[in-house]
């Protein structure tokens, strides 16, 4: 079967061809890789800037956001069976005995470090034919979602920013009114945050390069959210101009910006920061002022990175909540699906909100 793989000591990712896995254990599943989401992290591994083959291997298949068929079953296997569409955790936990989130199920808050990540960290991914995969990581999908199952894992970031969020917010001592909501990024993870952000009621806001008049500026007022382009307005003018945020989603990565995300918080605002900054990136800020806002203003600012079995199950009820709020906005966020031999050239040249792998297995 064909796989993309990444070669990261000769530094060249090519397709490959590998034998068909099997089940071994009672609870393996075996499944038909339908579609893969392209996101950054795959575009960074290919680069060759991180990305950890499995032990003993001197290739990593790519690829974490994953659509599959279930085709065969182990004999333990009680939560899928032949013909259901699943999604699977990327992240699995580490085998240290003193990791208390791991072994409570909670390896997106593993303490070690030592978590494994299908795609990205000492496991192959899913950009490939067929994966045997343990049914305690697989998460059943509706079968009217299938045309955009595909974004459950990215939503899956959202879903459990959100749900921190509403855990800080549950501190105040009294009910709120109406809440204004900002998104830093139009990328996947952005638009599917506006998207979450409008369904919540908030008043929302996406701050993002690009013209006030481009596809994806369109694209976010389809939802009942504002545009402001970053081309034409520092996000500093935002406060002075717009008022400040009582969330802030941040989803790009650029120091400079997360920084900035903090100045446009409310009284008892909260700051999620979702994009990882490359190391070494310096920006200037009034440290006194922000430190003191944080203090004086109840402010909060959290980080977060990948998700949970419960933040899965709740991206799928959001992504068919969704479906029925602004269909045709979902369906925008894939740009376009190509066969697996295109997916090098995808990841080079980027573009687009979210590409998608479609794959077509040779053998059953």
């Amino acid at each position: 079967m064909k796989a993309l793989a990444v070669f990261p000591r000769e530094r060249k990712v090519e397709l490959v061809d590998l034998p068909e896995p099997r089940p071994q254990c009672a609870t393996d599943v075996l499944l038909r890789v339908r579609e893969v989401g392209l996101c950054g992290t795959d575009k960074e591994i290919s680069s060759f800037e991180y990305g950890v083959p499995p032990d003993g291997s001197d290739h990593l298949v790519l690829g974490h956001e994953s659509l599959a068929e279930v085709v065969e079953v182990g004999s333990g296997v009680r939560t899928v069976k032949p013909g259901d569409l699943v999604v699977a955790l990327v992240r699995r936990p580490c085998a240290h005995a003193e990791c208390f989130p791991c072994r409570a199920g909670r390896s997106d808050f593993c303490i070690t470090g030592d978590y494994v990540e299908r795609g990205i960290k000492r496991a192959d991914g899913f950009l490939t034919e067929y994966v045997v995969d343990d049914e305690h990581f697989l998460v059943p999908v509706p079968r009217p979602l299938a045309d955009v199952a595909v974004l459950i894992e990215p939503l899956t970031v959202v879903a459990k920013a959100n749900g921190q969020a509403n855990a800080i917010l549950d501190r105040l001592p009294y009910e709120s009114g109406p809440q204004r909501g900002l998104v830093l990024g139009a990328g996947a993870v952005g638009l599917l945050g506006a998207m979450v952000s409008v369904a919540s009621g908030l008043q929302t806001v996406v701050y993002s390069k690009g013209s006030e008049s481009g596809d994806r500026a369109n694209l976010v007022r389809s939802l009942g959210a504002s545009f402001v382009s970053a081309d034409t307005q520092s996000l500093d003018s935002l406060g002075p101009r717009l008022g400040q945020f009582d969330r802030v989603l941040e989803a790009v990565g650029v120091a400079s910006v997360m920084l900035a995300a903090i100045g446009a918080l409310s009284a008892n605002g909260v700051a999620i920061l979702t994009g990882v900054p490359a190391e070494g990136a310096t920006a200037q800020i009034d440290a006194g002022r922000m430190l003191r806002n944080l203090v004086l203003r109840n402010q909060v600012v959290f980080g977060t990175v990948n998700a949970a079995r419960k933040d899965y199950v709740s991206a799928i009820q959001q992504l068919e909540q969704f479906m029925t709020l602004f269909p045709d906005s979902v369906r925008r966020l894939i740009t376009q699906r190509l066969p697996l031999a295109q997916a090098p050239q995808a990841l080079r040249q980027g573009g687009g909100i979210k590409n998608v792998v479609r794959i077509s297995p040779q053998h059953a």
